[in-house]
């Protein structure tokens, strides 16, 4: 299976690595044997400082399609990606190691920038953010206008309501589509524009059935909302298209489905009540903070949220996987089982974990246990500063594939015109292959770029934070 075939008990090694791993149970990963960076030098990334016991991963060979949907196998898969781009030895892309620490340089430089010396001041990765577009405290001033009688718990259900559903719109809205704000009279595009549209459209009652509780999202409400409303709330015309109107509304509907009857969001059929649910689980311990342990959370959202992801993606055994893709070139060996040939992402998952996790905190003090089992998201801001920084570059033969593939699909009729790029679907080897290097390269360039800021200890960056104020950001400058 290319270049990462492996005979005889060195295959077996390999696998037996993930099994061995999902055969015991971890108190918390600071244990975990340093890890070798790019440049060579061995270092932990940041960990949370809440410990609590998580539970060990599935065993993938009892229950592959738990082990591919949890959040273990996100890094575990993509290292065997890493390890190979490492050593230069990838199928799709050429690594220029001498490159690695310039992209860190950057990525410091950027920090300092914004940050000066208040590291601690970063936020961490999250939709709460792109609320914030244009320094205007959005959320804040949404939390003041509630009466106080809306206590601290249905503060936190309410923003648990918006950011879910500001998330699942924030699918690529097109180059030609922008939104001017009702209240400040400002336009906005791409990911900062759908954030305002989806907070308006919230405060004005969009998602919820009840006209006299407008400030929430029920599956009552998303039931009722068709393509032309969905189609109003975003400004969306022939003069300002936007890119998956009808997807969008497909993937509301599916999301109230989900909703109802489901122990994880009670009997009001909100998103909210996703915290009623964390804070009752056996797992989160309650003392003097509550902790919420990241396995918990995950499938939560996991088994919560299936029904919405589209049935034809990968399967195993007939369960769907979600964001997760058969790769050429992992490790091979006589009698490979199917899942062993797969690399799971859950990019939108994660996304979630990142947004909901601040109001939680910020409101409640909740705090999460094993958030370092959460990786860098593996998208195309994040993949493309590696390319950008010359890191990672796209080998000639699939370069000319993917310009051929642009060109026919620039024929088709109604495509914009746009510069001329590589084009792949999400299922092929050149995207797999991207997002599992660009999960390795963002841990090497955390431990690198904590390591250049001086920052030791509990004041390194957390992973969150770098992308928030480093790979995220310079992608949109």
């Amino acid at each position: 299976m290319g270049l990462f075939n492996r005979k005889g008990s060195k295959a077996t090694s390999d696998v037996d690595s993930v099994t061995s791993r999902a055969s015991r149970t971890t108190s918390n990963l600071q244990s975990s044997a340093p890890k070798k960076t790019m440049n060579g030098s061995s270092a932990t990334l940041p960990t949370s400082t809440f410990n609590a016991p998580l539970p060990p991963p599935p065993d993938p060979n009892h229950d592959p399609a738990a082990y591919l949907r949890s959040i273990y196998a996100v890094r575990e898969r993509s290292k065997y990606i890493h390890d190979k781009a490492k050593r230069n030895q990838l199928v799709h892309f050429d690594v220029d190691s001498s490159k690695f620490e310039e992209t860190a340089a950057y990525l410091v430089s950027i920090i300092k920038r914004d940050f000066a010396s208040n590291y601690h001041t970063i936020p961490p990765h999250g939709r709460w953010q792109h609320f914030e577009v244009g320094g205007r405290a959005r959320i804040d001033q949404l939390l003041t206008s509630w009466p106080s009688s809306v206590d601290a718990q249905e503060r936190t259900r309410r923003l648990l309501d918006l950011f879910l559903v500001s998330v699942l719109l924030d699918a690529g809205a097109g180059t030609q589509w922008s939104y001017k704000s009702k209240e400040s009279g400002k336009t906005y595009r791409r990911s900062e524009g759908l954030a305002v549209a989806s907070l308006e459209m919230f405060k004005a009652g969009y998602f919820s059935g009840d006209p006299t509780e407008p400030y929430q999202v029920n599956a009552a409400g998303l039931n009722r909302l068709s393509p032309g409303q969905l189609a109003i709330g975003l400004q969306v015309t022939d003069d300002n298209p936007i890119a998956g109107l009808e997807g969008r509304v497909g993937l509301l509907a599916r999301l109230a489905e989900a909703l109802e009857g489901s122990e994880y969001f009670g009997s009001t059929s909100r998103p909210g009540s996703l915290l009623d649910y964390l804070l009752s689980h056996p797992t989160t311990q309650t003392s003097t903070v509550s902790i919420v342990t990241i396995p918990t959370f995950w499938d939560a959202l996991t088994h919560g949220l299936a029904s919405i992801w589209p049935a034809s993606r990968t399967q195993i055994g007939g369960v769907s996987l979600g964001d997760a893709w058969a790769y050429s070139s992992m490790p091979s060996r006589p009698g490979a089982q199917p899942w062993e040939s797969i690399v799971p992402f859950h990019k939108l998952t994660q996304w979630l974990c990142y947004s909901l996790m601040t109001p939680m905190t910020r409101l409640l003090n909740i705090q999460f246990a094993g958030v370092e089992l959460l990786t860098g998201l593996p998208e195309y801001r994040n993949g493309g500063l590696l390319i950008d920084t010359g890191l990672v570059t796209l080998k000639a033969a699939d370069t000319k594939r993917g310009v051929d593939a642009y060109k026919h699909n620039a024929m088709v009729k109604g495509q914009p015109s746009m510069e001329v790029v590589p084009t792949f679907g999400a299922e092929d080897d050149v995207v797999v292959e991207w997002r599992g290097l660009t999960i390795g390269f963002l841990d090497d360039l955390l431990v690198e770029v904590n390591r250049m800021l001086k920052l030791e200890g509990s004041k390194k960056l957390s992973l969150a934070q770098m992308l928030e104020a480093g790979s995220w950001k310079v992608s949109r400058q």
